[in-house]
């Protein structure tokens, strides 16, 4: 059984989507801060986040920020604050997804489930893609250049593999938000300039000659 943290200071909030992720046989543990988060996440080993912004004690982006520190575990942020600013930071700190408040409880059953979809999806140990002095293991979800490896969140991973999985081919910025986050996603394109943008930075930490192209006026490519 998969086990969700719901952190949200609004009671109300936390039992509504207590009521539907129980209907839907996940555990849940609440939380009305996230002062004790980190401690309990080492105790109980969830399988995924839920969590709010607007926070007493220590807000959401804090709470993230030091959550990424060790951590790759599915993050989906809740929240009032509905300005791009704030979404684009908010993915830009590790966050898988972002859900806006007022939102439906419904809804935000759909994403949790899709992504434990792709994180369980079965590989098969020979599903290792090789790209120039990179190497991507799609059955241990790993990153390597030699024997550096490239920390990607579950987004940076799944549009870097269907990237490489794909070389050479141009996708627009809707067919890649289609093939990350689904077809039921209806998120800003510029989410993916954002993912694009931290894959790169990482690819240059590690001084890789991986390239993720722009394809002016149409999306990204990554090349031979």
């Amino acid at each position: 059984m998969k086990h969700i943290f719901v952190i949200d200071d609004e009671v109300k909030i936390r039992n509504l989507i207590k009521l539907y992720l129980v209907k839907e046989n996940y555990q849940v543990t609440l939380f009305e801060d996230g002062s004790n988060v980190v401690k309990e996440m080492q105790r109980l080993k969830p399988d995924l986040l839920v969590l709010d912004i607007m926070m007493p004690d220590i807000n959401g982006l804090d709470l993230c920020k030091q959550i990424r520190k060790n951590s790759e575990i599915p993050i989906i942020f809740v929240s009032a604050k509905d300005e791009e600013f704030d979404r684009v930071l908010g993915l830009e700190l590790g966050a898988d997804d972002y859900l806006s408040k007022p939102f439906s409880p419904r809804e935000l059953v759909v994403r949790i489930k899709n992504i434990f979809k792709r994180i369980d999806k079965t590989t098969l140990p020979s599903e290792i893609f090789e790209l120039h002095d990179i190497i991507l293991n799609q059955t241990d979800r790993t990153t390597k250049k030699g024997n550096k490896e490239l920390i990607l969140t579950t987004k940076e991973f799944e549009l870097f593999s269907f990237l490489i999985q794909n070389k050479n081919q141009p996708f627009t910025r809707e067919q890649l938000l289609n093939k990350v986050w689904g077809y039921n996603y209806f998120g800003d394109e510029r989410t993916i300039d954002d993912l694009v943008k931290r894959i790169r930075k990482k690819l240059v930490t590690v001084d890789s000659k991986v390239e993720i192209r722009t394809v002016w006026g149409y999306g990204y490519k990554v090349v031979e």
